[in-house]
């Protein structure tokens, strides 16, 4: 059986580990080739967890071709338009085509009140997870535009893009922007078979959970574990079961490349266990 993206090409942003690694390999499973970058530089001034490095872009590249799909790997930064460019470039030359869009590239800072946040926090925030969302977009639609073949555009957003969760002031400013972008970039490109949507995860177990800053943001104030927030995610969420896996949210994006959601656009999904109902 076809795979139900067979002959679509993705391309990933924020793709060597987390979320963006589940999507491209979720997507290259069901039959697309795959294009990823990640800034891969290991470490940000801002960010109390280490980032993606070299290694695993490389091991996310090799793990998509091992199942049998095409897979470009590129360093790229999303906050610099030249090399988003770049990417989408070497995209088209190897892979011919843009049919799928994730923009997932995403850095967490804070576990303070917004006061306490410095500058460089909430420049950096909003640089990476909402202007690099809109570079993202701006290096590809001309291309999905030209190709006259409609397509899919998937915006990681967050929980935090539809409550406003205290500690996080600056993150929940750019994922609530994500949410208000892709809407009207839905509008824009919609006569044109092209459609946006937003993801919005609540607690996904990875390193953008585990870190001290985040334990205490859910730990409400200083200190806290990763029990601390194992605990507070389990009392804010309907559905049992902890933190949600990298590839519960690659499910829903495969979903939303795929002609099963050919009539879906403009639409912010959860996939919180039911943070946002119960919040």
């Amino acid at each position: 059986m076809a795979g139900r993206v067979e002959g679509k090409v993705a391309l990933i942003t924020g793709g060597a580990r987390g979320q963006g690694r589940a999507h491209a390999l979720a997507l290259a499973r069901e039959g697309a080739d795959v294009a990823i970058c990640d800034i891969a530089t290991g470490s940000d001034p801002t960010t109390p967890y280490g980032l993606a490095v070299a290694d695993d872009l490389a091991r996310t590249q090799a793990d998509v071709e091992a199942l049998g799909s095409r897979c470009v790997a590129v360093t790229a930064d999303v906050t610099r338009f030249a090399e988003l460019e770049a990417f989408v470039a070497a995209t088209l030359e190897r892979l011919g085509r843009i049919d799928v869009v994730v923009a997932n590239a995403g850095i967490f800072s804070g576990g303070v009140p917004s006061w306490e946040l410095t500058e460089a926090q909430w420049d950096r925030m909003l640089e990476v997870n909402l202007k690099g969302v809109w570079l993202t977009c701006k290096a590809v639609v001309p291309h999905m535009l030209g190709q006259g073949s409609g397509g899919s555009i998937v915006l990681t957003s967050s929980i935090g893009g539809l409550v406003g969760t205290p500690g996080m002031a600056h993150y929940v400013a750019a994922k609530h922007a994500v949410i208000g972008y892709m809407r009207s970039l839905a509008n824009e490109v919609g006569a044109h078979g092209i459609r946006v949507n937003a993801i919005c995860p609540g607690g996904v177990d990875n390193a953008m959970m585990n870190n001290q800053a985040m334990y205490a943001t859910m730990a409400g104030g200083q200190g806290g574990d990763r029990q601390t927030m194992l605990a507070a995610v389990g009392s804010i969420s309907l559905l049992p079961g902890g933190l949600i896996e990298n590839e519960d949210v690659a499910n829903a994006v495969v979903w939303l490349a795929s002609e099963e959601s050919r009539w879906v656009t403009g639409v912010a999904l959860p996939v919180d266990a039911g943070i946002n109902v119960k919040l």
